[in-house]
């Protein structure tokens, strides 16, 4: 499945070796990337159930919920990766 990538965001996360091992295996095995993989497991875990007049009601209710916000994206991410966040992950 190809995706416009103007319609979508970047955004990063954090596996354990065996979650990244299995998906490079499963990538491997099927030629599919390793975001193809997250992308199809996550609407497999939340789309499930959830009808099409529900899917829009959340996705309304989502819209602007940063448009107060006081600070640019860029500002955001890099207050997010600054200080100890990082180390604090693995306690």
């Amino acid at each position: 499945m190809m995706y416009n990538i103007h319609h979508m965001r970047r955004t990063q996360l954090y596996l354990g070796e065996d979650d990244y091992a299995r998906l490079t295996a499963i990538g491997k095995s099927t030629g599919k990337t390793l975001s193809e993989l997250v992308r199809e497991a996550v609407r497999r875990s939340y789309e499930q159930g959830i009808s099409s007049e529900q899917r829009l009601a959340l996705l309304r209710s989502a819209f602007g919920i940063w448009k107060k916000r006081r600070m640019s994206d860029e500002s955001y991410v890099r207050q997010l990766r600054k200080g100890k966040r990082i180390r604090n992950l693995w306690k």
